[in-house]
């Protein structure tokens, strides 16, 4: 007889995202107090993010006088596939994170010798995000905090990986064009109900709407 098989517990993920009223994620000021200052609600072991993310920032963070590890801290772990991503020492030491996670696919090109990065290894043209979570399962996470653009949320939908949305609504109109970033990436997320779990608002007409599955 076959024992049955066993499944870990899946982290609970959520996204948390900066939009405007037509859903894009750039074109306007983004209250970053605000933005950064709610961050603290989910407690997240990992934040998980992508390489455009980290590209966009890598001239500030060489430049940065990193603190180091931040002991206590979320783990990062970057979606790196083509690997593209080459400040690691930065990012560890940017005092935010407590150490720097490289997410890779089979077909990732070779890496510098001497590379001082853990890395995972899992699927064969991309990363196998449903197998990153079964990993993050086996590691006792317990929180997944996205912060990325719209291609990985997007990606996470769509592989039904995202347990919550948090959307910090901005009363504006970046006036994006159809080609914008949404937070959702460029192709509509699939068909799906979501509940909305908790909503505020402030005098200044900023909105922070959660929805959960």
């Amino acid at each position: 007889m076959t024992a049955p098989e066993h499944h870990l517990p899946r982290p609970h993920s959520v996204a948390h995202v900066a939009i405007s009223l037509e859903g894009a994620t750039r074109g306007f000021d983004v209250d970053l107090d605000r933005y950064y200052g709610l961050v603290g609600t989910w407690h997240e072991d990992v934040t998980l993010t992508g390489a455009d993310t980290i590209l966009a920032q890598e001239s500030a963070l060489a430049a940065a006088p990193g603190p180091g590890p931040a002991e206590g801290g979320p783990l990062l772990a970057v979606v790196d596939s083509g690997g593209r991503v080459g400040a690691w020492e930065a990012l560890r030491n940017a005092g935010y994170w407590s150490d720097v996670l490289a997410l890779h696919s089979e077909s990732t090109p070779s890496r510098p010798p001497g590379r001082r990065v853990d890395e995972l290894v899992l699927g064969a043209d991309r990363v196998d995000l449903a197998a990153v979570f079964e990993e993050f399962g086996r590691r006792g996470v317990e929180v997944v905090r996205v912060d990325s653009g719209g291609r990985l949320i997007g990606a996470l939908l769509r592989a039904g990986l995202l347990d919550e949305i948090s959307l910090l609504l901005h009363p504006c109109f970046a006036g994006a064009g159809p080609d914008a970033p949404r937070w959702y990436g460029s192709d509509p997320p699939p068909a799906g109900a979501f509940r909305l779990v908790a909503s505020e608002s402030w005098d200044d007409g900023l909105v922070w709407l959660r929805y959960r599955h």
